[in-house]
């Protein structure tokens, strides 16, 4: 049975690696994905919104983001807010929907990307050694028997590796998503 410290430890480590991950899905690849413009604050009905919270948000190919408003009225606000988020998109209405044409990717770009992907999975890294470093800590506060203590102590870091893993091997797939052309 694991013990309670390392179950804390373990869901630290679980946080910082599920961040790290939610980072590589806004990194562009240059294949569409909702995710790109799901968070994407817009002004409408007078508060700020999500576009994944008034919108349908579609990728019909790997070159388009299509988003359907539930409500025509926030047509403008959704082609306005990707505008302002300033993240190299260019939406274009047509009809009741917003078109976004992902532009084709530079090899520059792409390196851009990769170092910034390498950013995210180095910040991940320090957060699941952070989570470690505290419940190390924790567990000289809790005066355990020695043996009991050596044993979570290899515990922590068996979890402590295979999260630092878990983000390298995503570092690597988003690593080859970025560098390979459609």
């Amino acid at each position: 049975m694991s013990h309670e410290i390392v179950s804390q430890t373990q869901s630290k480590m679980n946080k910082a690696v599920d961040h790290t991950l939610h980072e590589f899905d806004n990194i562009h690849t240059g294949k569409a994905t909702p995710a790109m413009v799901e968070s994407i604050t817009i002004d409408a009905y007078g508060s700020s919104m999500r576009i994944k919270d008034c919108a349908a948000i579609s990728t019909p190919d790997s070159r388009m983001i299509v988003i359907q408003p539930w409500d025509k009225g926030v047509l403008q606000a959704v082609a306005k807010g990707i505008q302002v988020a300033n993240i190299g998109l260019n939406p274009n209405i047509d009809g009741s929907v917003v078109r976004v044409p992902l532009p084709e990717m530079s090899r520059e770009r792409r390196l851009e990307f990769v170092k910034v992907a390498h950013r995210h999975a180095e910040d991940g890294k320090v957060g699941v050694r952070k989570a470690r470093h505290d419940g190390l800590d924790a567990l000289k506060k809790a005066k355990l028997p020695e043996d009991e203590t050596k044993r979570l102590e290899k515990e922590i870091q068996v979890i402590t590796d295979k999260a630092i893993a878990d983000i390298g091997d995503h570092l690597a797939s988003k690593e080859k998503d970025l560098t390979e052309v459609n």
